[in-house]
């Protein structure tokens, strides 16, 4: 399904352009690290302790052979992976059989905020992934605790129209 969509591309930040490609294995280190950064993330475990990598790998590899899902990077000039995000396409019964785009761990590196990477980089999911993918729907959940995260969506367009619940697992 993601091989419709045309990547690496060109995205255009106030840093400059940056590049926008699929991950590969070699960038699970950093995506773990940008996982780590973020305060919410590593409450919930996302600590980039080297015992998890295997776990992680694993994830990597089913996102990586199911054609529904992406995990993207955005390298900087430096070939410094500076960003990342996980794009899954839904299909529905709802809406009319109307497909959805899922995007989950949205991530910029600390040194990169406020360079226009992230606002870059979703309005690249609703001009270009989701049209081409078919889905008139690009929805995303967001931590309560992510105020600056939720003044960012809006900026860009998306309404805080639902509550969203979690029930935790245990494995």
């Amino acid at each position: 399904m993601f091989s419709k969509v045309t990547v690496p591309t060109t995205l255009q930040t106030r840093g400059g352009e940056m590049i926008l490609r699929y991950s590969e294995l070699g960038d699970i280190d950093t995506i773990l690290q940008l996982l780590a950064d973020d305060p919410v993330s590593a409450l919930r475990g996302d600590t980039a302790r080297p015992e998890d990598r295997p776990a992680y790998e694993k994830a990597f590899h089913a996102i990586a052979t199911t054609p529904a899902n992406a995990l993207l990077v955005v390298v900087a000039p430096s070939g410094d992976v500076v960003a990342t995000m996980q794009l899954t396409a839904i299909p529905g019964m709802a809406r009319r059989g109307s497909h959805r785009l899922q995007v989950e761990a949205v991530r910029v590196a600390e040194s990169q905020r406020s360079a226009g990477i992230g606002g870059a980089m979703m309005r690249w999911v609703v001009e270009v992934a989701a049209p081409t993918l078919g889905a008139s729907l690009v929805q995303l959940t967001s931590d309560e605790a992510r105020t600056d995260a939720h003044r960012f969506y809006t900026k860009l367009g998306f309404e805080a129209s639902h509550i969203g619940f979690k029930y935790t697992i245990t494995l």
